[in-house]
Protein backbone atom coordinates (compact mmCIF):
# COMPACT_ATOMS: atom_id res chain seq x y z
CA UNK A 1 0.00 0.00 0.00
CA UNK A 2 1.08 3.18 -0.72
CA UNK A 3 2.36 5.56 1.83
CA UNK A 4 1.96 9.90 1.54
CA UNK A 5 3.89 12.22 3.58
CA UNK A 6 1.67 14.98 5.15
CA UNK A 7 3.39 17.70 6.82
CA UNK A 8 1.24 19.85 9.57
CA UNK A 9 1.69 21.79 12.81
CA UNK A 10 0.23 21.34 16.14
CA UNK A 11 -2.49 24.21 16.93
CA UNK A 12 -3.40 25.37 20.21
CA UNK A 13 -6.62 27.84 18.15
CA UNK A 14 -9.84 26.94 18.45
CA UNK A 15 -13.37 27.68 17.59
CA UNK A 16 -13.44 31.15 15.92
CA UNK A 17 -9.41 31.13 15.47
CA UNK A 18 -10.57 27.95 13.26
CA UNK A 19 -12.29 30.48 10.82
CA UNK A 20 -9.39 32.29 10.23
CA UNK A 21 -7.06 29.31 9.63
CA UNK A 22 -9.64 28.65 6.84
CA UNK A 23 -9.43 32.11 5.28
CA UNK A 24 -5.93 31.86 5.02
CA UNK A 25 -6.22 28.55 3.30
CA UNK A 26 -5.37 26.24 5.95
CA UNK A 27 -7.52 23.10 6.82
CA UNK A 28 -8.04 22.40 10.65
CA UNK A 29 -8.04 18.48 11.89
CA UNK A 30 -6.91 16.59 14.57
CA UNK A 31 -5.27 13.62 15.02
CA UNK A 32 -6.48 10.56 17.72
CA UNK A 33 -5.29 7.20 18.60
CA UNK A 34 -6.28 4.66 20.97
CA UNK A 35 -4.88 5.28 24.57
CA UNK A 36 -3.63 8.62 23.25
CA UNK A 37 -4.21 12.52 23.76
CA UNK A 38 -5.69 14.07 20.63
CA UNK A 39 -3.51 16.38 18.60
CA UNK A 40 -5.14 19.62 17.54
CA UNK A 41 -3.20 20.26 13.71
CA UNK A 42 -3.40 22.23 10.88
CA UNK A 43 -2.48 22.31 7.13
CA UNK A 44 -2.92 23.55 4.15
CA UNK A 45 -5.31 22.62 1.29
CA UNK A 46 -2.80 22.01 -1.40
CA UNK A 47 -0.85 19.63 1.05
CA UNK A 48 -4.14 18.02 1.74
CA UNK A 49 -5.61 18.02 -1.56
CA UNK A 50 -3.17 14.08 -2.85
CA UNK A 51 -5.43 12.53 0.23
CA UNK A 52 -8.82 13.60 -0.59
CA UNK A 53 -8.62 13.71 -4.21
CA UNK A 54 -8.03 10.47 -5.01
CA UNK A 55 -9.67 7.23 -5.23
CA UNK A 56 -6.99 5.17 -2.99
CA UNK A 57 -6.32 4.35 0.34
CA UNK A 58 -3.25 5.61 1.73
CA UNK A 59 -1.06 5.21 4.95
CA UNK A 60 -0.38 8.44 6.35
CA UNK A 61 3.38 9.14 7.26
CA UNK A 62 2.28 12.74 9.88
CA UNK A 63 5.25 14.78 10.36
CA UNK A 64 4.88 17.15 13.12
CA UNK A 65 7.00 20.62 13.37
CA UNK A 66 7.52 19.03 17.12
CA UNK A 67 9.46 17.08 15.04
CA UNK A 68 7.23 14.11 16.04
CA UNK A 69 5.97 11.41 12.98
CA UNK A 70 2.92 9.61 13.52
CA UNK A 71 1.36 6.63 11.08
CA UNK A 72 -2.15 6.98 10.70
CA UNK A 73 -5.19 6.89 8.11
CA UNK A 74 -7.75 9.52 6.77
CA UNK A 75 -10.56 8.85 8.66
CA UNK A 76 -13.20 11.63 7.97
CA UNK A 77 -13.16 15.03 6.13
CA UNK A 78 -16.03 17.68 6.01
CA UNK A 79 -16.47 19.71 3.63
CA UNK A 80 -17.67 23.43 3.21
CA UNK A 81 -21.52 22.93 1.11
CA UNK A 82 -20.99 26.49 -0.95
CA UNK A 83 -17.22 25.65 -2.01
CA UNK A 84 -17.01 22.20 -1.58
CA UNK A 85 -13.32 22.52 -0.14
CA UNK A 86 -11.71 20.47 3.26
CA UNK A 87 -13.14 22.38 5.96
CA UNK A 88 -11.72 19.99 8.71
CA UNK A 89 -10.19 16.76 8.82
CA UNK A 90 -9.74 13.40 11.45
CA UNK A 91 -6.81 11.44 11.50
CA UNK A 92 -6.84 7.86 12.88
CA UNK A 93 -3.41 6.60 14.49
CA UNK A 94 -2.39 2.92 13.51
CA UNK A 95 0.15 0.59 14.73
CA UNK A 96 1.63 -2.34 13.03
CA UNK A 97 -0.38 -5.25 15.27
CA UNK A 98 -3.64 -3.70 15.41
CA UNK A 99 -6.19 -4.61 12.99
CA UNK A 100 -8.40 -1.58 11.99
CA UNK A 101 -11.81 -0.93 9.95
CA UNK A 102 -11.50 0.93 6.65
CA UNK A 103 -13.44 1.87 3.65
CA UNK A 104 -11.55 1.40 0.27
CA UNK A 105 -12.53 2.14 -2.54
CA UNK A 106 -14.24 0.39 -5.99
CA UNK A 107 -12.89 0.64 -9.20
CA UNK A 108 -14.74 -0.86 -12.22
CA UNK A 109 -12.48 -1.65 -15.06
CA UNK A 110 -13.79 -2.42 -18.72
CA UNK A 111 -17.11 -1.56 -20.14
CA UNK A 112 -19.80 -4.66 -19.33
CA UNK A 113 -21.14 -6.60 -22.69
CA UNK A 114 -24.61 -5.47 -21.94
CA UNK A 115 -23.64 -1.67 -22.35
CA UNK A 116 -22.78 -2.04 -25.84
CA UNK A 117 -26.26 -3.65 -26.42
CA UNK A 118 -28.35 -1.15 -24.91
CA UNK A 119 -27.63 -1.67 -21.45
CA UNK A 120 -27.44 1.07 -18.70
CA UNK A 121 -24.94 0.37 -15.49
CA UNK A 122 -25.73 1.30 -12.41
CA UNK A 123 -22.28 1.62 -9.99
CA UNK A 124 -24.12 0.88 -6.80
CA UNK A 125 -21.70 0.95 -3.82
CA UNK A 126 -17.98 3.02 -4.27
CA UNK A 127 -16.63 1.74 -1.09
CA UNK A 128 -15.98 -1.48 0.55
CA UNK A 129 -15.63 -1.84 3.98
CA UNK A 130 -12.81 -4.17 5.09
CA UNK A 131 -10.92 -5.01 8.72
CA UNK A 132 -6.99 -6.28 8.18
CA UNK A 133 -4.08 -5.49 9.63
CA UNK A 134 -2.12 -2.12 8.32
CA UNK A 135 0.23 -3.73 6.37
CA UNK A 136 -2.66 -5.64 4.39
CA UNK A 137 -4.95 -2.41 3.08
CA UNK A 138 -5.43 -2.64 -0.04
CA UNK A 139 -5.11 1.14 -2.07
CA UNK A 140 -8.58 -0.20 -4.16
CA UNK A 141 -10.62 -3.07 -5.11
CA UNK A 142 -10.31 -3.54 -8.36
CA UNK A 143 -13.41 -5.29 -10.46
CA UNK A 144 -13.57 -6.51 -14.13
CA UNK A 145 -17.25 -5.34 -15.25
CA UNK A 146 -16.87 -6.19 -18.69
CA UNK A 147 -18.65 -9.76 -18.82
CA UNK A 148 -21.91 -8.70 -17.58
CA UNK A 149 -24.58 -8.70 -19.44
CA UNK A 150 -28.04 -7.01 -19.20
CA UNK A 151 -29.60 -7.99 -16.00
CA UNK A 152 -26.38 -9.09 -14.54
CA UNK A 153 -24.61 -7.77 -11.33
CA UNK A 154 -21.98 -8.29 -9.19
CA UNK A 155 -22.29 -8.59 -5.26
CA UNK A 156 -20.07 -8.62 -2.41
CA UNK A 157 -19.40 -12.06 -2.51
CA UNK A 158 -17.63 -12.16 -5.45
CA UNK A 159 -15.28 -10.44 -4.29
CA UNK A 160 -11.60 -12.14 -3.11
CA UNK A 161 -9.58 -9.89 -1.07
CA UNK A 162 -6.30 -12.29 0.78
CA UNK A 163 -5.51 -11.07 4.66
CA UNK A 164 -8.66 -8.96 4.80
CA UNK A 165 -12.10 -9.58 6.19
CA UNK A 166 -14.76 -7.39 4.61
CA UNK A 167 -17.83 -6.44 6.45
CA UNK A 168 -20.41 -5.44 4.03
CA UNK A 169 -23.00 -7.73 3.62
CA UNK A 170 -22.47 -10.29 0.64
CA UNK A 171 -25.50 -9.83 -0.59
CA UNK A 172 -25.22 -6.23 -1.39
CA UNK A 173 -24.95 -5.05 -4.79
CA UNK A 174 -21.89 -3.45 -6.24
CA UNK A 175 -22.54 -2.92 -9.70
CA UNK A 176 -25.40 -4.23 -12.39
CA UNK A 177 -26.38 -3.68 -15.79
CA UNK A 178 -30.06 -2.99 -16.52
CA UNK A 179 -32.42 -2.69 -18.96
CA UNK A 180 -32.65 0.25 -21.04
CA UNK A 181 -35.24 2.56 -19.97
CA UNK A 182 -38.74 1.32 -21.93
CA UNK A 183 -40.58 4.66 -23.94
CA UNK A 184 -43.82 4.77 -22.82
CA UNK A 185 -46.04 5.79 -25.34
CA UNK A 186 -48.42 8.24 -24.65
CA UNK A 187 -52.15 7.63 -24.48
CA UNK A 188 -54.48 9.28 -26.93
CA UNK A 189 -56.27 11.75 -24.94
CA UNK A 190 -60.13 11.32 -25.13
CA UNK A 191 -62.07 14.62 -24.82
CA UNK A 192 -64.94 13.71 -22.26
CA UNK A 193 -68.03 14.07 -24.15
CA UNK A 194 -70.47 16.64 -22.68
CA UNK A 195 -73.84 15.38 -21.62
CA UNK A 196 -76.45 17.08 -23.57
CA UNK A 197 -78.64 19.39 -21.12
CA UNK A 198 -82.13 18.14 -20.58
CA UNK A 199 -85.33 19.32 -22.45
CA UNK A 200 -87.30 22.24 -20.49
CA UNK A 201 -90.93 21.57 -21.26
CA UNK A 202 -92.85 25.50 -20.42
CA UNK A 203 -95.60 26.81 -21.18
CA UNK A 204 -95.50 28.60 -24.74
CA UNK A 205 -92.26 27.57 -25.20
CA UNK A 206 -91.73 27.44 -29.16
CA UNK A 207 -90.06 24.22 -30.99
CA UNK A 208 -86.26 25.11 -32.08
CA UNK A 209 -86.55 26.18 -35.51
CA UNK A 210 -85.57 23.95 -38.02
CA UNK A 211 -86.09 20.66 -35.55
CA UNK A 212 -87.41 17.73 -36.57
CA UNK A 213 -91.22 16.57 -35.79
CA UNK A 214 -91.71 19.92 -35.06
CA UNK A 215 -94.86 21.63 -35.99
CA UNK A 216 -94.75 24.73 -38.04
CA UNK A 217 -96.79 27.61 -35.65
CA UNK A 218 -100.04 28.22 -37.39
CA UNK A 219 -100.32 31.90 -38.06
CA UNK A 220 -103.30 33.57 -36.46
CA UNK A 221 -106.34 34.27 -38.90
CA UNK A 222 -106.96 38.10 -38.84
CA UNK A 223 -110.17 38.71 -38.82
CA UNK A 224 -112.12 39.96 -41.81
CA UNK A 225 -113.61 43.52 -42.27
CA UNK A 226 -117.30 43.40 -41.40
CA UNK A 227 -119.06 44.09 -45.15
CA UNK A 228 -121.41 47.31 -44.73
CA UNK A 229 -125.35 46.52 -45.69
CA UNK A 230 -125.99 48.11 -49.29
CA UNK A 231 -128.39 50.62 -49.02
CA UNK A 232 -131.80 49.86 -50.22
CA UNK A 233 -132.87 51.16 -53.86
CA UNK A 234 -135.55 54.12 -53.44
CA UNK A 235 -138.23 53.65 -56.44
CA UNK A 236 -138.26 56.67 -58.46
CA UNK A 237 -141.23 58.61 -58.55
CA UNK A 238 -142.98 58.39 -61.80
CA UNK A 239 -142.67 61.81 -63.92
CA UNK A 240 -146.22 63.72 -64.21
CA UNK A 241 -147.05 64.01 -67.93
Amino acid sequence: MAEIVLEAEVRNSRGKQSRALRRAGKVPGVYYARGEENIAIVTTEKALRPLVGTKEAHIINLKLNSGEALNCILRDVQYDPLTDLPVHFDLQGIKADEELTIEVPIVLQGIPAGVKNGGIMQHIMHTLRVSCLPRYIPENITLDVSALEINNSLHVSDVELQNVKILDSEENAIVAVIPPAAVVEAAPVVEAEIPAEPEVIGKGKKPEEGAEGAEEPKKAEVPKKAEVPKKEEVPKKEEKK
